[in-house]
């Protein structure tokens, strides 16, 4: 099983098609070549360093909110380390 993970759009560099997200307080660095048209401020699903799709920010808060009660996010501090 895969799990992508909602994240928001900080930055995009548009001469690479990079982004740079965040899930929290982490920040990383994602391939916008899947996506059309994301913009700063969207929210993507991320999954191994690629953005694979937009998203609402309702979606993606809800996502965020299930994966926490979950245990899979730290509260405010993003996803748990490995």
């Amino acid at each position: 099983m895969c799990l992508a993970i909602p994240a928001r759009i900080l930055m995009i560099d548009e001469g690479t098609e990079m982004a740079t997200v965040a899930v929290g307080d982490v920040k990383k660095e994602v391939s916008l070549a899947l996506v059309d048209d994301a913009r700063v401020g969207d929210y993507v699903l991320v999954h191994v360093g690629y953005a694979l799709s937009t998203l609402c920010e309702e979606e993606a808060q809800h996502t965020l909110a299930l994966m926490e009660e979950a245990g899979l996010l730290a509260e405010d501090e993003g996803p748990l380390p490995r």
